[in-house]
């Protein structure tokens, strides 16, 4: 195992620990607006990470380029994406989280 091998598991392990605690946060955060900052966070960073990992394995600069183009376009359709969902859950007046337990 060559040291570039090495750096391109590393970064593809650390975007996979993000996606998977972008998933849980999914899962377990308590609103809408919460579990949209846990899904961009995946996209901004985890993927990122993996992008960067595989660009690294890659065997040309084109195909290094491709990724992160495709990178580009997740992270610009996520914005879009969760800003929609925003903006409808605020027109439907879903409540967010206070934080405040109810006795």
């Amino acid at each position: 195992m060559t040291l570039l091998d090495g750096v391109s598991a590393a970064f593809m392990l650390a975007g996979a620990g993000f996606c998977l605690a972008g998933t849980v946060g999914v899962l377990r955060f308590p609103d809408v607006y919460c579990r949209l900052h846990a899904l961009t966070k995946v996209d901004n960073l985890g993927l990122g990470l993996v992008v960067v990992g595989l660009a690294l394995r890659s065997g040309s600069w084109a195909t290094a380029l491709k990724l992160l183009l495709v990178w580009l376009f997740v992270l610009v359709a996520s914005a879009f994406t969760c800003q929609l969902i925003a903006r409808a859950a605020l027109r439907r007046g879903t409540p967010a989280w206070s934080g405040r337990r109810e006795s």
